[in-house]
Parts: C-alpha cells; sequence; structure tokens
C-alpha cells in the first residue's frame, strides 16, 4: 500500500536512467504523480520504459545550455512541484571528477531553475552515509590496540561529518551548499543500496557463484543497508508529507556482520561452495592502488580505487533513522534477506547469473 495523497504532483526526478532513480520513477508512477526522467540525451531508457513517463533532456555540464532547456520547459510545460535529484556518481576516473558530478552539477541544475523562473515547493537531495566518514569507531577502554573489543554507535545527525572518500567530500559540499541556499531542502543519507538492476553487490553474487568471496578486515564491521524499494518509499513519505529542512539517514533498521549479505546470497543461489577469503587492510590497500592506477592508464573507471578501499576499511555503519521513522511514520518492507531474495531472483531472470 502506499501512502494516502493531498494531490497529484508534478514531479522531476534527476538520474532518471541509474539504479535508483529508475525505482523513484516507478514509485512516483505508483502513487499517481506526474513523473518527469530528467535524462541526458546519451542516456539509456531500459528501465523507464512506462508509457506514462514524461522526459526533460538536461545538460548539467553546460549551465547556458541547461538554463535554455529548462526556459524552454518551463514556457511549455510549467516548471515542477517537487525535484527529486538523484543524478551523481559513486565511481569517477579522477578525484577531481566526484565534485565536478555531485557538486557542481547540483549547483548548476539550482542556479538554472532559479533564472528559469521554476520553484518547486520542496527539493530532494540524494546523498549518502558516507559524508561522516568513519566516526564513532571507539575503543572500549582506554589502552587497548585496535583490534581489541571496540565499542561502536549508531551516527547521528548532530555529529560532525568527516568524510574520508572524494565522494564522500563531494556529497557534503553539495548538501552544505543546498542548505546555505533559501530553497525549500530535504536531505535522505541512505547506507548501502542494494536491488534489482545494481551493478557492485552483483560482482559480488558473481563471486560467490564462483565459489570465492573476498573480505577484509580482522576487526569487527557492523553495516547496515536499504533496500532500493524501501528507499523510493522513504523519499515519497517525505513528497506526501512536504517535509522540508531536514536530513534522513535511511537504513533498514538492522544491524549486519560483515559476513551477512554474502551468507545470504549463498543461500539463494543455493548454498554452493564457497571458499571465504579474509585478508589485512594492506592487501586490498595495495591492491585497490593497483587497480585505480591501472584504471587511469587504460582510462577506464575500476570498482576498486582508494575511495573504494576506504568505504571497505570503515567498520562502523550504523545510523540513527529514528528521526526517520518518528517523523515519517517509516517502516521498511524488506529486511536483508528478503531484499537479498528479491534480487537474486532478479540477476537470475535477467540472465545476469
Amino acid at each position: 500500500m502506499h501512502p494516502e495523497r493531498v494531490c497529484s504532483m508534478k514531479i522531476l526526478i534527476t538520474g532518471a536512467s541509474g539504479f535508483i532513480g529508475s525505482f523513484l520513477c516507478e514509485e512516483g508512477l505508483a502513487q499517481g504523480h506526474e513523473v518527469w526522467a530528467g535524462v541526458r540525451k546519451s542516456s539509456s531508457r531500459a528501465y523507464l520504459k512506462d508509457s506514462r513517463l514524461k522526459f526533460a533532456q538536461l545538460d548539467f555540464a553546460d549551465p547556458q545550455v541547461l538554463h535554455g532547456q529548462l526556459v524552454d520547459h518551463a514556457t511549455e510545460h510549467g516548471g515542477w512541484d517537487v525535484v527529486i535529484h538523484c543524478a551523481g556518481v559513486t565511481k569517477c576516473l579522477h578525484p577531481e571528477d566526484f565534485e565536478r558530478n555531485n557538486y557542481l552539477y547540483t549547483r548548476h541544475l539550482v542556479e538554472g531553475c532559479i533564472r528559469a523562473g521554476i520553484k518547486p515547493r520542496q527539493w530532494v537531495y540524494l546523498s549518502s552515509l558516507s559524508v561522516f566518514g568513519p566516526i564513532r569507531e571507539e575503543v572500549a577502554h582506554a589502552g587497548f590496540p585496535k583490534t581489541s573489543s571496540t565499542l561502536y554507535a549508531p551516527i547521528r545527525e548532530t555529529d560532525e561529518p568527516c568524510p574520508n572518500t572524494a565522494y564522500g567530500r563531494s556529497k557534503l559540499k553539495a548538501e552544505k551548499y543546498l542548505q546555505q541556499t533559501a530553497l525549500p531542502v530535504v536531505i535522505f543519507r541512505p547506507t548501502g543500496v542494494y536491488g534489482p538492476r545494481e551493478r557492485d553487490y552483483y560482482l559480488m553474487a558473481k563471486s560467490i557463484k564462483g565459489h570465492l568471496d573476498f573480505a577484509v578486515g580482522y576487526r569487527r564491521q557492523e553495516i547496515t543497508f536499504i533496500y532500493v524499494k524501501d528507499l523510493a518509499k522513504a523519499i515519497f513519505q517525505a513528497v506526501a508529507k512536504e517535509v522540508v529542512g531536514r536530513a534522513y539517514f535511511v537504513s533498514d533498521g538492522g544491524v549486519y556482520e560483515s559476513r551477512a549479505f554474502s551468507d545470504c546470497i549463498q543461500r539463494e543461489l543455493g548454498n554452493p561452495g564457497v571458499l571465504h577469503i579474509k585478508a589485512p587492510l594492506w592487501v586490498l590497500r595495495l591492491i585497490s592502488a593497483v587497480a585505480g592506477w591501472g584504471a587511469r592508464l587504460l582510462g577506464k573507471v575500476s570498482t576498486l580505487n582508494n575511495d573504494k578501499y576506504q568505504i571497505m576499511k570503515q567498520r562502523n555503519w550504523q545510523c540513527d533513522i529514528r528521526p526517520l521513522t518518528d517523523e515519517l511514520e517509516f517502516v521498511p518492507d524488506y529486511d536483508l534477506e528478503r531484499g537479498v531474495r528479491e534480487t537474486i531472483a532478479w540477476y537470475k531472470k535477467e540472465k545476469w547469473l
């Protein structure tokens, strides 16, 4: 069931051709909204086949071209009631590419809409838990070595963000810019998002099907997840309530041990024999450095790089979702087991596995 709506709204979803964006489009349509998929000319529309979808071609890289596109749209169709800015990148060839795609392009969109006279009553920005970095990873007692018992605690909105990745820094910069404007902004900071169409967790499933599971670090790791459909649900609950001036962490409320995800995948694949390898962090750092160097040499984006090393190194991914559950009445439909089951079923159906 979907939450009751006061009325149908005109909603722009940027990054609509991507993993999360395509599910946001589907949720918006399911709730009866007029959904505009923000895409580039070169964007794939493989997951944007619904005939009810409308398309807005937007070029974030060129402010003048973007301004013209927005003016034309406003003249012909009017503005949007809500903008959900999902466009961005999680992997780049060069660190500076993160700032351009995640911060500068966000600024181009905001300034373009203002110049074109488009004034949505709500701006939703999709950020990331990575803006906070590795915090609340305290040793239980002073003087204990790092490998000893540790005391983790959920990251809270009152904590000071300390991103240690180019990705996290670019998202934080975009957040700060939006919060300094007079825009009616609401920010979502999801933890690891998985589900059908997603490719990074798919690589884990592919590896497990090949009988190998690779993990790093001997210190305890506590991780969190959110199924993509639940993330879309949370965002549209904020849209329905017209929430502004808030920032929410998003997870399914569970805290999992480091092998929980791979164990779920292994069960859904029929429990194939799997060699579980846990390597020290320095091995991952070396592999990531070599992979990143090779990617730059070949001009291709690598899944393994310095950012990925920092993310895998982080031990505490807990986050406080009580504001989300209290203020938006958000209750996730998927725990990890159900979400992985549906994801693996989709990978099989689409012949990815």
